[in-house]
């Protein structure tokens, strides 16, 4: 058994968090722009995902072979067991001392998600008042030849949300190939865990990017 490691605390000084505010399309977590994507339905960046990734490996790592949970100390049966455990404390420690210091409004935070999402959302009310004033005004007659005229706006409006979600998604796979490939000669469990990691992203991307294609597809019909 390897020996046991209390895990210490970081503490708590003006150099642990980034003195800076987060905006719109920057990591929620340190506020940074680089290579940002969506993570748990959050926007986080390259540096974060890699830390990220090495501690969800280490969790998965413990719940494969029935192990003691990562946290508090560093007690390992063996030596793969304590470089997840050392691995996952570092990781953590990095990702604590990156933190902004206030962390954003997750109503905001979720509005810059889905930019597009909103505008439509807030264009419906006015449309709606629109519609009714007209249909008050009208004929009882005239009131057919209206309705399906809002079918090609909703086509047009469905269009333009596949081929802006895809463009995204088309740049986080380059993103991702660029990660593989500086990933791809380096060795030891952080690499192999960010290469796994990496690749379960292409294939969510890619599986996405096949969806909304068929998508498109029907729409166009």
């Amino acid at each position: 058994m390897i020996d046991a490691q209390t895990l210490e605390a970081p503490m708590e000084t003006p150099t642990n968090r980034i003195a800076r505010r987060w905006s719109p399309g920057a990591c929620v977590w340190c506020g940074d722009t680089d290579s940002v994507e969506e993570f748990r339905n959050e926007p986080r960046c390259a540096t974060c995902l890699r830390h990220e990734s090495v501690i969800d490996e280490a969790r998965r790592f413990m719940g494969t072979y029935g192990l003691r949970p990562i946290g508090g100390t560093l007690q390992s049966d063996d030596e793969e067991e304590y470089e997840h455990r050392v691995a996952a404390r570092d990781a953590r420690r990095a990702l604590n001392d990156i933190r902004l210091a206030e962390q954003p409004d997750p109503a905001l935070v979720r509005k810059a998600l889905r930019p597009r999402a909103a505008a439509i959302v807030a264009d419906k009310p006015a449309a709606t008042k629109t519609r009714s004033a007209s249909g008050s005004s009208g004929s009882a007659s005239s009131a057919p030849r209206r309705t399906p005229a809002a079918a090609p706006a909703t086509k047009s409006v469905d269009l333009d949300e596949i081929q802006s979600r895809a463009l995204v998604l088309l740049d986080q796979l380059s993103t991702i190939d660029a990660q593989l490939a500086l990933v791809a000669e380096q060795s030891g469990l952080a690499a192999r865990a960010r290469r796994s990691d990496l690749e379960k992203q292409k294939a969510t991307v890619l599986r996405t990017l096949a969806a909304l294609e068929k998508a498109r597809l029907s729409a166009a019909k």
